[in-house]
């Protein structure tokens, strides 16, 4: 019951075959062995870590937790970051694709009012004809496909003229902008439901040693804003030329920039840092699959999409991304690999080194936290912290290999007959 109850409510564990040992480095002695066949389960247990929903809901609830406190800390301070950053200008920003054809959507008015769509209807909002193509034959599929898989070099070029556009604005020269200020930003990928990648983004100007320094007085979020338009204009990339025709790809036209507030200036139109916390991390979880329907995993086969239970839109994503595959022209974007994420193979969420605290650090924080709880469970009633600077070393001596994943059928039994330890991840993101 222990080793599952570890696992916090994972439901595919890896599991380990090998041993560790634990060596005084100065005497030798044997400070603790462990054997994974000595262990209840035969192995040693690993939480997945898959940050899918549709794969392991509870670790995908550890991952959102911590993105949510990751992008908290580069808005008003903490895990390291100063408080300071609460001052800095910064705005949300959504980056959306071009159009590949007209889909069915379901416009509203500033008050709600649902109007109809191009096809003559009012959808319900969970209609599953909903960014479908109205005319699939006419769809531009394969530019689809392609712009996914471009979509994170659109968003390298953005950030390279973003630095730029800033620069122009304040008269500074390249070089000596980052002698005055930076551009720190975090983000996130989503799927609309025509599924096609979009970005959100929280953009903050920071002085030039990031949210430790103060930005210059020329620094506001309007000037900010105003440089993103430019920038997001500007940044294109080129693609192949595929029966005659050249691709070149950039962002739509439909960009929206939103300045954040913090918490007591809330109002009725304006963005809280808690707000754009929650939003970015809810999409950190998701996938093509949660929007478009479309496959959590990848395929090895064309053929196994005869027997997959999705939409007829993403089936045809998916076949277009397998067929340009094919191409040795198109090799270095392996669209067959990341067929079921219907071409896109970038990361759902990136950040720059100065935004914010590291996913790592939150994660060793947490290991740090279990330690200390298991040490308290074991009637150490003063379990000292580790010291990241103390000289005081351990050999470790460790061999495991891979042997399977999840859970036998007793194990899921016993597994669902326990609560998943969710306190441990709220003490951790206190």
């Amino acid at each position: 019951m222990r080793q599952l109850w570890g696992l916090g409510g994972c439901t595919t564990p890896i599991r380990l075959d090998g041993h560790r040992t634990d060596i005084h480095p100065g005497t030798g002695e044997i400070l603790h062995e462990l054997h994974a066949s000595d262990l209840p389960a035969g192995n040693l247990l690993v939480r997945c870590n898959n940050r899918r929903a549709t794969r392991c809901p509870a670790c995908a609830e550890t991952y959102r937790r911590d993105t949510y406190q990751l992008i908290t800390a580069g808005l008003r301070g903490g895990k390291g970051t100063p408080e300071a950053v609460a001052t800095h200008p910064r705005v949300f920003a959504t980056f959306t694709a071009p159009s590949f054809g007209p889909v069915h959507n379901r416009p509203t008015t500033q008050n709600g009012t649902v109007l109809r769509c191009r096809c003559g209807s009012k959808h319900a909002k969970d209609a599953p004809e909903l960014g479908t193509p109205l005319n699939p034959d006419t769809y531009d599929y394969e530019t689809a496909v392609l712009w996914n898989a471009h979509a994170s070099k659109i968003w390298a070029r953005f950030s390279i003229y973003l630095r730029r556009e800033v620069a122009k604005r304040a008269g500074l020269t390249q070089r000596d902008f980052a002698q005055y200020a930076r551009v720190s930003f975090a983000k996130v990928a989503e799927y609309q439901r025509r599924g096609a990648i979009h970005f959100h983004a929280v953009i903050r100007l920071d002085g030039p040693d990031g949210g430790d320094t103060p930005p210059p007085a020329w620094a506001t979020a309007e000037l900010l804003a105003d440089a993103i338009r430019a920038a997001a204009t500007a940044a294109d990339v080129p693609g192949p030329v595929l029966n005659g025709r050249v691709h070149t790809f950039a962002f739509g036209t439909q960009l929206d920039i939103r300045p954040i507030r913090s918490a007591d200036l809330d109002g009725n139109t304006e963005l809280t840092e808690r707000a754009v916390a929650a939003y970015i991390a809810k999409y950190a979880t998701k996938g093509a699959e949660t929007a478009t329907g479309t496959l959590d995993r990848p395929i090895k086969f064309l053929a196994e999409l005869a027997r997959m239970n999705i939409p007829e839109h993403a089936r045809r994503l998916i076949r277009t991304a397998w067929t340009l595959g094919a191409r040795k022209d198109l090799e270095d974007l392996r669209l067959r690999a990341w067929a079921h994420m219907l071409g896109f193979r970038g990361h759902f969420s990136t950040k720059t080194r100065r935004y914010s605290t590291t996913l790592g650090a939150l994660r060793t924080a947490r290991a740090e936290w279990r330690r200390l709880q298991a040490a308290l469970s074991h009637g150490d009633q003063t379990p000292v912290p580790a010291d990241p600077d103390s000289d005081d070393t351990t050999l470790v001596l460790a061999h495991w290999t891979f042997a399977g994943t999840g859970l036998t059928r007793g194990e899921e039994w016993l597994a669902a007959s326990t609560t998943p330890d969710t306190t441990e991840l709220e003490g951790a993101a206190a």
